[in-house]
């Protein structure tokens, strides 16, 4: 594949079948970099952050479980964290990856990490956007298990029109209308694509509060890991900071004028981050130096030394 093309790939991975869209080089056993979107998103939602990074290595966008064109089964079993964890691991080896830098976001976040956990040998690095490591407290979780059945059953109930203009409604995504009209009635054309029992079973298997809480399992992976969060989304930046510590590798970057969704509204500052910790990490592979010792003079060394080029 030449730089700028696409093609669609679906794999096969233990009895389900998952939707890939595949940008810029030919798949090698090196820097190929795995996307995986939010709870309503699709390859399609992850474009921007693909075509900023692929460049001269491959960036394969995985639709979930539940997602896009990807299988949506009736069974809930599939769609636990467990099995999706186990699943994208295995697509990463079906589409010829390689071991990629793994970069998730919100529920594709968690999806990562708890990919990167069950597979720590399978990545090179860990990208987590907005993402957290599920629930630590026993009631707060079972209160997110009975909200996520609740919406579950909303979207089941009053179908996909209903429950999309809800969602996009939602708080935490008000800092999105700076995006303009036009990008949220493609967000919005986009996640009503979704299948109703796809979305259910997404939220009952995979949920906040379904998961099963990592925090105790963070210092299994020992690989570097960025975490990325919009100065504007207070929660995610508390998140974010009990994740890193956590973890034997990592730091965490916040982006001026971006809420959650920072890919989206900050996309030129967030491809310049991810762009260096990529260059940072495949430039001292060798040196095996702790990512998050270099200090931050030193990012823009490596990218230099790259041709300026943060992909």
């Amino acid at each position: 594949m030449s730089g700028g093309t696409e093609r669609e790939a679906f794999v096969e991975v233990g009895d389900v079948r998952l939707r890939a869209v595949l940008e810029g080089s030919t798949p090698s056993n090196s820097e190929s970099v795995l996307v995986l979107h939010g709870f309503t998103g699709a390859a399609e939602s992850m474009s921007g952050v693909s075509a900023s990074l692929c460049g001269d290595r491959c960036v394969a966008r995985l639709e979930l479980l539940g997602h896009g064109g990807s299988d949506a089964p009736d069974a809930v079993a599939p769609y636990a964290m467990a099995a999706c964890a186990d699943q994208i691991a295995e697509a990463a080896r079906v589409l010829g990856l390689g071991r990629p830098h793994l970069l998730g976001y919100s529920m594709g976040g968690r999806a990562a990490l708890a990919a990167a956990l069950s597979h720590p040998d399978s990545f090179s690095s860990l990208v987590l956007v907005g993402a957290s490591a599920g629930i630590a407290d026993a009631a707060l979780r079972a209160e997110r298990i009975e909200s996520d059945e609740a919406l579950a059953d909303r979207i089941e109930r009053e179908g996909m029109t209903a429950f999309v203009d809800h969602w996009m409604a939602l708080p935490i995504f008000a800092t999105q209308s700076r995006l303009g009209t036009r990008a949220q009635m493609q967000a919005r054309t986009q996640r009503l694509r979704n299948q109703p029992h796809g979305l259910a079973g997404s939220l009952r298997g995979m949920g906040a509060g379904a998961q099963a809480p990592l925090h105790d399992r963070l210092d299994r992976f020992i690989r570097p890991v960025l975490l990325v969060v919009g100065r504007e989304d207070s929660k995610f930046r508390r998140v974010a900071s009990s994740i890193e510590g956590g973890l034997k590798d990592a730091r965490t970057e916040l982006i001026d004028g971006a809420g959650h969704a920072v890919h989206l509204e900050a996309p030129e500052s967030f491809a310049r981050v991810v762009g260096r910790f990529i260059a940072a990490i495949e430039a001292d592979r060798e040196g095996g130096r702790p990512f998050a010792s270099l200090p931050r003079s030193e990012w823009n060394a490596r990218v230099n030394e790259n041709g300026g080029d943060p992909a």
